[in-house]
């Protein structure tokens, strides 16, 4: 789904200040654990019914958590792909798509509201299409790193010494 976060983050911010509850400002990411259960955005993505929800079951507090799109993000991926053997062709590939995400760079890819209620996390969380295509570029270049130090490691002494 793609859509403006920035204009949902303001109207989430306004809608918790005039509720009355308790809102934490927690860091991107850092909702992740084995007991959440993430609200189906998908088919309800009405932050407000999430609200509702935690409303109903008492919650008091609720952690909210957005991130922005920075130049570090293309750039981190960027300097990695420098250190991969790749074919050419797939790096382009790779140096193109990347590059369009820098139009992104200060707009919010990540939107998180979260509640605690009897020992599990209850989450709602957003991002554009184009941060999901961001995050699948990072996963391919992550797995490519990963598949080149596991050839290193099949080195005899860690490949520092010739094999003549």
């Amino acid at each position: 789904m793609d859509l403006n976060l920035d204009t949902l983050k303001r109207e989430i911010l306004e809608y918790l200040e005039s509720s009355g509850l308790a809102v934490f400002h927690g860091h991107p990411g850092g909702l992740d654990s084995h007991g959440m259960v993430l609200w189906d955005v998908e088919r309800r993505p009405d932050y407000q019914t999430f609200l509702e929800v935690a409303a109903k079951c008492e919650a008091r507090l609720i952690v909210f958590a957005a991130r922005e799109f920075g130049s570090s993000d293309v750039d981190d991926l960027l300097n990695q792909l420098e250190g991969l053997d790749i074919d050419r062709d797939e790096k382009r590939d790779f140096e193109k798509r990347l590059r369009a995400m820098r139009r992104y760079e200060g707009v919010t890819c990540s939107l998180e509201l979260a509640f605690d209620y009897h020992s599990r996390l209850y989450v709602y969380q957003m991002q554009p299409d184009w941060y999901d295509e961001f995050l699948s570029v990072e996963d391919e270049i992550v797995s490519l790193l990963s598949d080149a130090e596991d050839a290193d490691d099949d080195e005899p002494l860690g490949g520092y010494f010739s094999k003549n």
